[in-house]
């Protein structure tokens, strides 16, 4: 399976500390493990990491990493 970030994804994990960047990306990287719930209203998923939140979606074998921020600024 491919993973694509996009800009503002990488820009999130490299501004964060060393455990938080590797949390997240052992949680992407276990796709479709944890807790992920379909969005609604917008195509999409929603990955939960402690208090970060990763949207995603999937197209054939590639999960395309949308955005990823806290829990309350993600949805905005």
């Amino acid at each position: 399976m491919e993973i694509k970030y996009s800009k503002a994804a990488v820009k999130f994990i490299k501004k964060q500390n060393k455990s938080s960047q590797n949390r997240i990306i052992d949680a992407i990287e276990k796709i479709p493990a944890g807790d992920i719930v379909k969005l609604q209203g917008i195509t999409g998923y929603r990955l939960r990491v402690g208090n970060y939140r990763i949207i995603f979606d999937f197209f054939g074998n590639i999960i395309d990493i949308i955005d990823i921020d806290n829990r309350g600024q993600v949805y905005k």
